[in-house]
């Protein structure tokens, strides 16, 4: 599927000046499956995530397909290759404000401002479209990277979850992060 066949509601957007250069974010679709597997079966992207190495595409795409008014999931595009997803889902109930959100880069194309990009859409989404007060979202404490990404649109610290994950062989602590919109 070329970017021309991609239905309307999925076209990608490209905002210059304000993204890497060739950079386009759009709504995830099937078609996503195997670089969402790819990408979710790398090092450095699995490190930051719960997801055990060696993913299948059966459950990628199992994911993938379970669509919701309240779930967004993008990708981003760059090159025609996806180098990173992201996505948040509201919460129900009495809960309805918050929604959980979670993101990954590439591991070739970290620190080129693709996760801000990202994140920045998301908070958009949250805050103009679906009006959503309160992003939740969990960090490895050791991703120092992505906690001064998170502080520098205004994520806080709330609280650190002790052992809050078994990976690469040790418990790992984690931060609860949440920015409220007033």
């Amino acid at each position: 599927m070329s970017i021309s066949d991609i239905p309307a509601e999925f076209a990608p957007v490209s905002r210059p000046g304000s993204w890497p250069e060739g950079l386009s974010i759009r709504a995830e679709t099937p078609d996503d499956v195997d670089g969402l597997t790819v990408l979710q079966g790398l090092p450095k992207f699995r490190a930051g995530t719960l997801r055990l190495p060696y993913p299948r595409r059966k459950d990628v795409e199992a994911r993938v397909n379970q669509s919701s008014p309240d779930k967004v999931s993008l990708v981003g595009i760059l090159g025609g290759t996806l180098v990173a997803a992201a996505g948040f889902a509201r919460s129900a109930g009495r809960r309805g404000h918050a929604a959980s959100l979670g993101m990954g880069v590439h591991d070739d194309y970290t620190g080129r401002g693709i996760g801000r990009a990202m994140l920045t859409e998301l908070i958009e989404i949250a805050d103009n479209w679906m009006n959503i007060r309160r992003l939740e979202l969990t960090v490895f404490t050791d991703n120092e990277a992505a906690v001064r990404l998170y502080q520098t649109l205004g994520f806080e610290i709330e609280g650190t979850h002790k052992d809050f994950a078994f990976r690469s062989g040790s418990f790992v602590d984690a931060y609860a992060m949440a920015r409220l919109r007033v």
